[in-house]
């Protein structure tokens, strides 16, 4: 709400009834408060934290335009400054205690806080803002506060005006003595620092609202009323937020005789007669920061926080928490500062570094690393792929970041692997500046064309594999060509790949042609296609708001496909229907046909499946998790995909996939392939998606030669996919508070993460396991604070947690059919959140309000089919006590 001390006299008289307008000889005696709040979003504001400033405020005229009555010169002084908390408290609890006005803001402030300003009002608008060139930046702002209260307009309408805030778009609704100004303030326009995370559900919601209200009384301002409230939430736990409300307020308490006005016909002989040291300032804000005098350098903190950044400890909250608060000081630092560290630190602890160094996201810390990592030098392959993994998760990446990838790409890299992942996370930076209505930078196009360009060119199949993971990250309208001639023409995994990337598309980009393709796939009328490549393009077909006729060709063909492949589409029908997916409605219409729907179709056996369920469903987001697993004729493993997506109403989030692949494998023990697959090398590997970041796959072997090597040297250990630091919520806004002081409310959330998996085979007890571990603990940090210089006020708020789940896919194949045991299971989680409020004084006197609660999260098993869970005794009754030697 807008505030001011000052009052006016309504001239109601032909020819002006524009602006308000101030008596001849009169001194305008008004009180003035402005006050903030800092607390939870629902809090009542009788225990938030906050200060109040209040002052006496004389306003005179000063000057009148002799041809325009609108024109008026007004002096704005305050006086007898006080400074207190907002609410009544202890004296024990009060930093203010004791202390004069003089002591908390400082002589040297406090002078300059009470020199005059003078407002030249056209109209009822601010004109010109004048005061003193070298004042501190706070005392300025203070007064700017001030002095946008006196913009009023006796008319209702609206208009942009220029304020304190910045440039607005501003109404004003006139009612007999009441006028209420409401300023939109997302329409303002102020350079203030802000970025947001790149996934909504990931970021924070933020309202901001701005009114005031003026009464007037016998053609004066009798009193002011202004209120701006600020909302911030996170997305996807909104009982983790904050708020902040500035409030100023100004009543007119008595009206005494005045000094005469100056006469003069210019607004510049006046200011030259008043005091030549005027001049005329912007009435927006200027930004103001202090500085933190007894903080440590980053070399400092950096020890201090150093033990938690262990690769043992990597999977504890205590990490993630050290990782942010070491992003937020290597924000702060120089380029040599930054690698000062990096230079200085050991192997064990350098890629944490790199991670947190990366996530920075400041061109300090991006030249700092790039200058430190040489791609020339494939020893240090660790450090690059910390470094491109943390680039592929930047919250609010550069043009600059994405160029800089660009040229190493097209320059000398030492290690193949890293050169493969180069091109993957540009894939992933494509993406998101085209979200933020980036894709026409310069830096983009070119990344676009030499990506597309270039897989054109591909020969060799792991060039391809390259280049269609960078688009699988990309996910580029203009792809979806290429993407459809790699899926139908494409041989083995080239063709697998191509059609996972169009799953990745939302279905609105998926046109005619993708699904007259993805049908001539599934029904193989031009080419045999593998069971991978045929159950992804159903998939997509079934996710794409499919019609009658395409739902019911697939569930007549179910009864002619391979054995494995009839009892996956049977799944995957029936998890459509158990989980009402957009598409269940047009299945139960083709199952009243008999055709499609009839105990012979419906009774086939095998032990493919696939199958969705909830983990958690609340008020502000869901998440969901879904396991499927396709095994050939033969009893081997195909392909196991595991999900975890997290939705709100509007956005979705694919937080995690694993998908382990083989193919091959019928040799070993003298099984029949299945159609198309006769040819196939042996192989198996895993691939993982990470919130919407597609990773580099990693292969656990590739031919006969290197299964058997791998087979008699196996130790049963599990194979890393990802390891590290991940910045997941990365808000700053800074606000501009109408009343002076700058706002700032920062939300970080940081994911310790080790996700490893592995496949297992023993011909012996002619058994295969898969196991996917995910080790997780996440942290989240949000400060909301004032900044006025000589006190801050404000609220933080943490919260974290700790899981683990596993995966594990245990298949008996001695005999047919062969038992498959499915098992997801999450340990007991110790979730921990804590709130602190403050007030605090550049001396180090310091308020604070603590509040904290602990609670464990109970383990869970998490539900499949009756038919796995009746398959799981089966397997665990039937299992011999003695161990086998695994692969």
């Amino acid at each position: 709400l807008v505030s001011s001390k000052m009052l006016f006299v309504f001239a109601y008289q032909t020819g002006h009834t524009t602006g308000p307008s101030l008596n001849n000889d009169k001194l305008y005696k008004f009180a003035y408060s402005a006050e903030v709040y800092v607390d939870q979003v629902k809090a009542s504001l009788q225990k938030s934290a906050g200060y109040r400033i209040s002052s006496g405020v004389d306003v005179n005229l000063l000057w009148r335009n002799p041809d325009n009555d609108d024109d008026q010169l007004v002096k704005i002084t305050m006086k007898d400054v006080q400074v207190e908390n907002v609410n009544e408290r202890p004296a024990a609890q009060n930093i203010f205690k004791g202390k004069s006005t003089e002591k908390i803001i400082g002589k040297d402030y406090l002078e300059a806080l009470q020199r005059p300003i003078v407002v030249e009002l056209v109209r009822g608008k601010v004109k010109t803002f004048y005061s003193y060139q070298n004042e501190p930046g706070f005392t300025q702002n203070i007064k700017r506060g001030l002095a946008s209260l006196f913009q009023l307009q006796l008319h209702s309408g609206s208009s942009r005006e220029v304020d304190i805030s910045g440039k607005c778009n501003t109404t004003y609704h006139v009612r007999q003595d009441q006028v209420t100004k409401i300023k939109d303030l997302d329409s303002c326009e102020i350079e203030r620092k802000r970025f947001t995370s790149h996934n909504r559900i990931l970021d924070v919601g933020t309202k901001g609202t701005s009114a005031t209200v003026y009464v007037l009384e016998d053609s004066f301002i009798k009193s002011i009323k202004a209120e701006e409230n600020f909302v911030f939430v996170l997305n996807y736990r909104r009982k983790t937020g904050a708020k902040i409300i500035s409030k100023q307020r100004l009543e007119l308490k008595s009206l005494q005789a005045g000094m005469g006005l100056i006469a003069a016909k210019q607004v510049a002989g006046v200011i030259k007669t008043l005091d030549p040291n005027y001049v005329a300032i912007p009435l927006e804000a200027e930004p103001v920061k202090s500085e933190c005098k007894k903080c440590p350098s980053l070399s400092e903190h950096w020890q201090s926080i150093r033990e938690y950044m262990h690769p043992d400890k990597l999977s504890k909250p205590e990490a993630a928490k050290s990782f942010l608060s070491f992003i937020q000081n290597i924000r702060k630092a120089t380029k040599e500062e930054i690698l000062k560290i990096i230079r200085s630190e050991n192997k064990e602890f350098l890629p944490q570094v790199v991670d947190a160094v990366t996530s920075a996201q400041t061109p300090e810390s991006l030249e700092a690393i790039l200058e430190f990592l040489d791609f020339k030098d494939a020893s240090t392959f660790i450090l690059q792929e910390r470094f491109l993994y943390a680039c592929g998760f930047a919250s609010h990446p550069s043009e600059m970041l994405l160029k800089s990838l660009t040229e190493k790409f097209k320059g000398d890299v030492a290690n193949e692997e890293i050169r493969e992942t180069l091109v993957i996370v540009m894939g992933a930076l494509i993406r998101k500046l085209c979200d933020r209505e980036g894709c026409k930078l310069p830096a983009v196009v070119e990344a676009k064309r030499l990506i597309l360009n270039r897989l054109e060119k591909a020969k060799k199949d792991d060039n391809v594999q390259m280049y269609l993971l960078a688009l699988k990250n990309a996910l580029l309208p203009e792809a979806i060509p290429v993407l459809l001639k790699y899926t139908e023409s494409g041989e083995g995994p080239i063709s697998s790949l191509a059609a996972t990337a169009l799953q990745r598309y939302d279905p609105s980009f998926l046109t005619k042609e993708v699904k007259e393709t993805m049908n001539r796939i599934y029904h193989q009328t031009r080419k045999v296609h593998e069971k991978t490549v045929r159950t992804t393009a159903a998939a997509i077909i079934l996710n794409s708001n499919p019609s009658y006729m395409e739902v019911k060709n697939i569930l007549l063909s179910i009864g002619e496909l391979p054995m494995e492949m009839n009892k996956y589409m049977l799944s995957m029908i029936q998890d459509i229907l158990h989980f009402e997916m957009p598409s269940s409605k047009t299945v139960r219409q083709v199952l009243k046909d008999m055709r499609a729907h009839n105990y012979d179709r419906f009774s086939k056996m095998g032990s493919s499946s696939a199958y969705t369920g909830y983990i958690t469903r609340g008020p502000d987001v869901s998440s969901t998790y879904s396991l499927d697993i396709l095994y050939s004729g033969s009893g081997i493993l195909r392909r196991s995909n595991m999900n975890i997506h997290v939705f709100d109403r509007n956005t979705e989030l694919h937080a995690i996939q694993v998908v382990i692949e083989a193919q091959g494998l019928e040799s070993i023990i003298a099984a029949t392939p299945d159609e198309g697959e006769e040819n196939l090398d042996s192989f198996a590997g895993m691939s993982a998606i990470l919130f919407d970041f597609q990773l580099r796959p990693v292969t656990f072997f590739k031919g006969y030669g290197d299964l058997m090597s791998k087979m008699l040297s196996a130790t049963g250990d599990p194979m890393n996919v990802v390891k590290g630091l991940v910045l997941l919520t990365d808000f700053l806004q800074e606000i501009q508070l109408q009343s002076g002081p700058t706002a700032s409310a920062e939300f970080m959330g940081g994911l310790a993460i080790d996700i490893s998996g592995g496949m297992e085979f023993s011909l012996w007890y002619r058994e295969s396991k898969t196991n996917v571990k995910n080790r997780v603990a996440v942290f989240i940090a949000g400060n909301t604070e004032v900044d006025s210089f000589f006190v801050k006020t404000g609220m933080e708020t943490t919260l974290e947690a700790e899981t683990a789940l596993d995966f594990i896919s245990t298949v008996q194949f001695s005999q047919y059919p062969f038992l498959v045991c499915m098992q997801m299971d999450r340990v007991d989680s110790p979730f921990r959140t804590h709130m602190t409020k403050y007030e605090s004084l550049p001396s180090g006197r310091r308020y604070t309000a603590r509040r904290g609660k602990a609670a464990t999260l109970a383990g869970n098993e998490y539900p499949l089919h009756q038919e796995n869970s009746n398959m799981c005794k089966k397997v665990f009754g039937a299992k011999s006590d003695s161990a086998g030697s695994w692969f």
